[in-house]
């Protein structure tokens, strides 16, 4: 039997006649939803879904848009044609002499069997166009009677006191509803991140910019200031805090240098007002979506995400010399833990590295932090990415619970040992499902995305040119150090040693009874195929090239069950498919004997 389901009778119309965003507030309608289309990708933005609906009330029916994050209700079937709901939030404003309504929280009722009443369509266009609100059902009594008879002025009812001229010159827009076409406009937002001034010098000339990254509770967009507004404005902005900000341009969003969904971005100017918004209730504060540190592995290379984890060492303040501008760029190393076991390095770069003094193991949490694939993974803030420290946060209070009650003894995988033969995500070897060299191939591992398989191969040949290289002795480092008139020099370290330790980097030629593939791997897989350390290894070429090249001999033909990553890579033009072994170990043939006899069994 159908819910006798009631809307509000009239909603449409008084929604399309709204003049503030403080009238919406107080309006939840009960509408029902006509149609749900998807919308063509905007340009720049391939990867981010719009939904058009058009909302009856049962007398009128109007379009309207759904806030990309409630997205999820459409593609979960939730929200889906003659779907009941009520709306709890949303705003409504003019945009290019059309009404935009933008459908920012709903309670879904339930599904209707058909259509309720008979709706007509509003003209919107219409509607917006014009000040006389008597042509509609009139929400005002007293500001219709003042259209009829403008020599009257109409009472009004006593308003708040207002904290910035901005707000009270223009409507409050929706972020999401900016575009080029539309000029007088206002914003209330928070600054969610603010960069340093960064400085330019080339053929044109020398200038300056600072950017930032403002939110409400319909989206994000970028904004850029040059030259002298840097003077004007950089100072006025803190990050975190809301403001009224108008009369900025609206352009297309330069996607090389933005990783915000947002097709367009804005540009601040001379005449551009910006004044500090001091209730700021209604205004979300960041929104993370975090991401474990054991799952980055699965987080493709120079992607952008979130994280959370604790400082567990912080590295002191070093430089690099940038190849570009051949300037000095400071940089900080911290590395980071989590409840999940892992651990990765985190680098701060510029101010943000200068910044940063804290010494007592505080809960940071990065927005927008760039995933890199050194060393297995790490991870690089730049000029976009927000930190925060010690936030207030139901995440970051469990992390310091955690971290102080055990995660403080507690003994840490990094993605680099992961790879080399850990227990992280693809480390262990399925002996169940063992796939052939030709089977890798002819499904396409690693293609679209990195991909990990268990496999029993052969070695069949071994490069023995840079078998191993010359790391540095410091515990955690294993960077490259380069040999001078006093010693060994670790630029990451900033330390010159006597000797250096060698750490095996191996490639070799694996096969099956249906192919080939060339495998790689790292310290642990040499000292697992050579039984000897690369220390060891690199005396013997030294001192007995025949021992030297009899041990690497002794290698060839033997079997080893192996566990990889499949993962495509670009270099110098070429892309192929790399594969890396995460871990290697020799027959067990108890084990593996049992293995066969329980597929046997299997077909019995």
């Amino acid at each position: 039997m159908d819910v006798d389901y009631h809307l509000t009778a009239g909603a449409c119309a008084q929604i399309t006649q709204l003049e503030t965003t403080a009238e919406t507030c107080s309006m939840q309608p009960t509408v029902q939803f006509l149609s749900i289309k998807k919308l063509p990708p905007a340009p720049g933005t391939p990867n981010l879904d719009r939904y058009r609906l058009i909302i009856s009330d049962g007398v009128h029916f109007v379009q309207a848009m759904l806030a990309t994050q409630l997205n999820e209700l459409v593609e979960k079937d939730i929200l889906k044609k003659h779907a009941v709901a009520v709306v709890e939030k949303f705003t409504s404003n003019i945009v290019q002499q059309k009404r935009l309504i933008i459908v920012l929280g709903m309670r879904i009722l339930g599904i209707a069997s058909e259509k309720l009443g008979n709706p007509q369509g509003l003209d919107t266009a219409s509607m917006a166009s014009t000040t006389n609100p008597g042509s509609g059902p009139s929400r005002n009594p007293a500001a219709a009677a003042a259209a009829n008879n403008p020599a009257q002025p109409s009472p009004q009812p006593p308003r708040a006191p207002q904290t910035s001229t901005v707000e009270r010159s223009a409507p409050i827009f929706p972020i999401e509803g900016l575009s080029p076409y539309q000029h007088k406009w206002t914003i209330k937002a928070r600054v969610t991140q603010k960069s340093d001034i960064k400085h330019w010098s080339n053929a044109k000339g020398e200038g300056k910019l600072f950017s930032m990254t403002l939110m409400d509770e319909t989206g994000e967009i970028k904004a850029t200031g040059f030259n002298q507004v840097v003077d004007d404005l950089f100072d006025r902005v803190e990050e975190g805090k809301v403001y009224f900000i108008s009369r900025a341009r609206v352009n297309m969003a330069k996607k090389k240098f933005s990783h915000l969904s947002n097709q367009y971005e804005l540009s601040l100017e001379r005449a551009t007002e910006i004044e500090e918004c001091l209730d700021h209730t209604d205004v979300p504060v960041i929104k993370y979506n975090f991401v474990e540190l054991k799952d980055l592995e699965t987080v493709a290379k120079d992607s952008i995400c979130d994280v959370i984890g604790v400082v567990k060492d912080a590295h002191e303040l070093g430089e690099i010399i940038s190849k570009s501008t051949q300037k000095t760029i400071p940089k900080r190393e911290l590395t980071l833990v989590d409840r999940s076991g892992f651990s990765v390095r985190l680098t701060l770069w510029g101010e943000q590295a200068k910044k940063y003094t804290t010494t007592d193991q505080p809960i940071i949490a990065l927005k927008g932090v760039k995933v890199g694939d050194f060393g297995g993974r790490s991870l690089s803030m730049f000029s976009s990415t927000t930190m925060a420290i010690n936030p207030d946060i139901t995440e970051a209070h469990a992390l310091r619970g955690w971290f102080d009650s055990s995660g403080s003894e507690a003994h840490f995988q990094s993605h680099s040992s992961a790879l080399s033969g850990g227990a992280g995500l693809g480390a262990g070897i399925n002996l169940t499902e063992l796939r052939t060299t030709q089977e890798v191939k002819d499904m396409n591992l690693g293609q679209d995305k990195p991909d990990y398989f268990s496999t029993r191969i052969i070695v069949t040949l071994i490069k023995t040119e840079n078998l191993s290289y010359p790391a540095c002795p410091s515990d955690g480092c294993n960077k490259k150090v380069t040999e001078d008139v006093d010693g060994w020099k670790c630029e990451k370290c900033d330390r010159t040693y006597e000797r250096p330790e060698y750490r095996y980097l191996v490639t070799f030629s694996a096969a099956d009874h249906t192919g080939q593939l060339w495998l790689q791997g790292f310290n642990e897989v040499g000292l697992a195929i050579f039984g000897m350390s690369a220390n060891d290894l690199k005396a013997l070429e030294d001192q007995d090239k025949e021992a030297h090249e009899n041990t690497v001999k002794k290698v060839i033909s033997q079997t080893f069950n192996v566990a990889c990553r499949a993962k495509q890579d670009t270099f110098n033009d070429t892309t192929r498919i790399r594969y890396g072994i995460n871990r290697i170990a020799p027959l067990e043939f108890t084990a593996d004997t049992q293995q066969i006899l329980d597929k046997l069994n299997a077909f019995l």
